[in-house]
């Protein structure tokens, strides 16, 4: 008998290799007698300890929300109400041409803002992982593990409330989130829209897998 690692000359009987160590198993008397495969234990031992891959499959992806910006875009329209208002009662050449500036202006402002937010900050959640990017020049990006999230929690105010949009708070066990959130180990993310559905699947994307990590290693 051979050992199909090294190849030496071993007993027919042997469990282990007296050469290179590798385990044979238990092999019944008789030429062709197949190898025992490896248990759970021996697996776990040789490194693959990890829950067996499958595809990660992204369930949601979003960012900053237009409508966290509602107090600006009240402004610019009583603005250019006023503008207008303006424009009719002081028929001028001054105020004719000050209105449209003050108007494109007012605008402009928040839109530039609503543009630089929405290329600069990125949310993914997959059913392994959640990833956050920021930067528009220099882009960072980060990830932290289902596994790893303790807590999510999210927060609405009035307006929040009524036009379906809010905060995010994850609690994980990623000390490197130290600083990029209101507490040590949290991410607070921007207002996002439907709210209260996004922390849904953040916390159901979660449990699932712990229970798929749970099972394997229960069965290891």
């Amino acid at each position: 008998m051979h050992c199909p690692a090294c190849n030496a000359d071993i007993p027919t009987d042997a469990t282990f290799c007296p050469k290179c160590g590798q385990r044979i198993g238990n092999v019944a008397a008789g030429a062709g007698a197949a190898a025992v495969a490896p248990s759970p234990a021996d697996r776990l031992r040789s490194g693959q300890h990890a829950v067996p891959h499958e595809e990660e499959k992204e369930i949601w992806r979003g960012g900053y929300s237009s409508k966290a910006m509602i107090g600006g875009w009240f402004f610019a329209g009583l603005v250019t109400l006023l503008a207008i208002v303006a424009a009719v009662l002081l028929p001028n050449p001054v105020t004719w041409i000050a209105a449209p500036v003050v108007v494109v202006l007012v605008w402009l402002i928040p839109l530039v803002k609503l543009g630089a937010l929405r290329l600069s900050i990125e949310y993914t959640l997959t059913t392994q992982r959640f990833l956050h990017k920021k930067g528009f020049v220099r882009r960072v990006s980060d990830q932290i593990l289902l596994v790893d999230v303790d807590d999510i929690t999210y927060e609405q105010g009035p307006i929040g409330r009524l036009l379906n949009f809010g905060t995010i708070t994850i609690r994980a066990k990623d000390m490197s989130l130290a600083g990029k959130g209101s507490q040590e180990g949290n991410l607070a993310l921007v207002p996002v829209n439907n709210v209260q559905h996004v922390a849904n699947l953040i916390d159901e994307a979660r449990r699932e897998e712990r229970r798929k990590r749970a099972i394997y290693m229960a069965q290891v």
